[in-house]
């Protein structure tokens, strides 16, 4: 993984901009937390719709719940797309 080789890469380097976006409006900051690792911080974004919890004492998500993680962003994603086409918006 990009994040382990690379902590302090860019999560331009992994994400597009409507992925950044989406994790953006589905799961919120926490106001007082400001990342020191971006692309770390949008990883644990990407997790939590996968299951993680995101508590202060979890070890960093695995890569099950980062793939159901994945997983549902894409669902969301495509979801968008044809809504988009449908609606003609």
């Amino acid at each position: 993984m990009l994040n382990r080789t690379q902590p302090l890469a860019s999560p331009d380097e992994a994400f597009r901009e409507l992925d950044q976006y989406l994790l953006d409006e589905l799961v919120p900051d926490k106001p007082a937390k400001h990342p020191k690792a971006p692309l770390a911080h949008d990883i644990v974004k990407l997790a939590q719709p996968g299951g993680y919890l995101a508590r202060t004492h979890d070890s960093p998500p695995g890569n099950t719940v980062t793939w159901r993680g994945l997983s549902r962003l894409t669902d969301i994603e495509l979801g968008i797309m044809i809504g988009v086409q449908l609606v003609g918006n």
